[in-house]
This record gives structure tokens, C-alpha cells and sequence, in this order.
């Protein structure tokens, strides 16, 4: 038996597949990414507490001799363990190392992929259904995300998809939808551009916010960072069925038919979802980066087909 694998016996710390079942879980929970298990890091002490680790198994070193500098090197062996378990995970291609995250998202994170997305799914008995719902991150998605945002503005952009057919959803449409979701979402920083709602579930999977299309899939809207707004679900709705529509400044315009409605419609209590954007001045919240805003050739189209003025 090796030193290190001395060590893990002596301590009667978990084994390395259930540190691994336990990372995936955690990832998860986390949106899909978790930093390095550096000292100080919680994430390591909440994967600690999983395990009801004493303070003894918690705070165990491993010295080694590093040889080039002629020193001893000390290394905490919960640390060391956790550090196994994510990089026979990144093997089995269930979630990618941070050298590989950091290319994409400019930090050192371990990701999960599709195939760990599924896996911690598995492990938590949620049905993989509910993927296309929840926020959490993955590599594949990721790389969408990072092409939608980071694609040059065009100047005559072309809202419409002519190749876009009904048919039965691909792995890559559905991966192509999550990343629109997630590339609105994460532009729009999880807020609804009308009212500013920002709130998640009590366990951080979900997030009221949603990712509207300007020109809807059914008229062959794209999957574009310039084609959608990130709406609370009452206002995603309202601006669905045209009761709101842009200018090309932003300026929210409201429909002349909210005159025709009686005065309890609309109504959350005091707070009236439609009349209180009735101020020529009302602006929608915008992504820090103007390259993401909406495209007025998208808000044209909505404003000439969907908007009842």
C-alpha cells in the first residue's frame, strides 16, 4: 500500500467513488461549477460536512519531498483526496479540468459537461426533462454562451432563420436552446429587463427569470444574443401577447388598449404591471455590454406584427 493510500486508510476517510459521487452532486448545486479546492475555499469544508469529517480527518497532511528544491512539501490529504476524485472525473470526461474552464471563462473553476450533467441528474433522481429549465452550467453549453455573446454586433442583422424547421428536438438544437437561455440570462445578470425582479428558488436551481425571443420561434426568430430579453414570466407573457413593445431607444411603449381595461386589471395589489411603463421616459434594463442589447431590426419586427398599438 502506498503512503497516501496509508494515509486515506488510517483516517477512514471516504473512498475516491464516493468523493466523485459526492463532487458531482455538489457541482450541481453549485450551477455547475466549483473553484479549486484551495485552503479557505467552502467548498471544501461543505463536502467536508457531508461526510461528517472530525477535525482530525479535516486537518491530516501528506508530506512529500520535492526533490528539484530539496524540500518538503505538505499537502492536506482532504484536499489531496478531492483533488483525485475531480481529475479521475475530468478523465472520465464528466467534467473539465480548470486549465480548460479557464480558456473559456477566464477562470479556474472545474465544469461539469453534458456527460456529468446527466450523471449528477442521475445521482439526484431528477429527470433529465428538466434540463432545458435549470441555469446550471455546462462545458458544452458554455462554449455556446461565449460564441453568442462574444459574436461581433452585425449592423444589418437578419432576425429570421429560413432554415429553421419543426422537427423532432437534436442533442444540438437542444444544446444550441440552452445556450440561448443561459447566454440572455447571464447578459441580462438574472434579471428581468422590464421590472428588475431577481430572485431563485430556496435551493438555487431555478430562476424566475426567462429567456424571451423578440421575433418568437414560431415566426422563425433566432436563437440569437440580439433576438431575446431576459423577462420575468408575467412580463415575458405581456410582451408575448403584445400589450408592451420597444422603440428603438429602448423606451418601453404601452398599448392604447390598457385605456379599454377595467381599472382592476393588471393589478398585483397596488402594483400595475402595465400602466406604471406608461412614462414615454421607461426604459428597459440593458446588458452592461452594448454589443448584447437587443437589435432593432428584431424590436421592428415585434413592434410592426405583435404589438397592439
Amino acid at each position: 500500500m502506498s503512503y497516501e493510500g496509508k494515509m486515506l486508510a488510517d483516517y477512514k476517510m471516504p473512498t475516491r467513488k464516493e468523493v466523485e459521487q459526492a463532487l458531482l452532486k455538489t457541482l450541481f448545486k453549485h450551477n455547475g461549477v466549483v473553484k479549486e479546492f484551495a485552503k479557505g475555499e467552502e467548498i471544501v469544508d461543505e463536502i467536508a460536512n457531508e461526510f461528517m469529517l472530525n477535525e482530525s480527518q479535516r486537518t491530516a497532511v501528506l508530506e512529500r519531498i520535492y526533490h528539484k528544491e530539496n524540500r518538503i512539501v505538505k499537502t492536506p490529504l482532504w484536499h489531496r483526496l478531492l483533488f483525485r476524485a475531480a481529475d479521475s472525473l475530468a478523465k472520465e470526461k464528466l467534467v473539465s479540468k480548470p486549465t480548460s474552464t479557464i480558456q473559456l471563462t477566464n477562470k479556474k473553476e472545474w465544469m461539469l459537461t453534458e456527460s456529468g450533467f446527466d450523471a449528477a441528474l442521475k445521482l439526484l433522481n431528477i429527470p433529465k426533462t428538466q434540463k432545458e429549465f435549470l441555469p446550471t452550467k455546462s462545458f458544452e453549453v458554455q462554449k455556446i454562451v461565449k460564441k453568442l455573446i462574444e459574436t461581433p454586433r452585425p449592423q444589418n442583422y437578419n432576425p429570421f432563420d429560413k432554415e429553421k424547421k419543426i422537427v423532432k428536438v437534436s442533442l444540438e438544437s437542444a444544446l444550441r436552446a440552452r445556450g440561448f437561455r443561459q447566454a440572455i440570462i447571464e447578459a441580462y445578470d438574472y434579471r428581468c429587463a422590464f421590472c428588475g425582479l431577481k430572485i431563485n428558488s430556496p435551493d438555487s436551481l431555478y430562476w424566475e427569470v426567462e429567456a424571451a425571443h423578440i421575433v418568437p420561434h414560431s415566426s422563425m426568430g433566432k436563437d440569437d444574443i440580439w433576438n431575446g430579453l431576459a423577462l420575468c414570466s408575467l412580463h415575458h407573457w405581456a410582451f408575448e401577447v403584445g400589450w408592451f413593445t420597444l422603440h428603438d431607444n429602448f423606451n418601453i411603449q404601452v398599448s392604447s388598449k390598457v385605456n379599454s381595461l377595467p381599472s382592476d386589471f393588471g393589478r398585483v395589489k397596488d402594483y400595475d404591471f402595465i400602466r406604471v411603463y406608461s412614462s414615454k421616459s421607461s426604459k428597459i434594463i440593458l446588458p452592461k455590454r452594448k454589443e448584447n442589447y437587443p437589435h432593432q431590426n428584431s424590436i421592428r419586427w415585434h413592434r410592426e406584427n405583435k404589438f397592439y398599438h
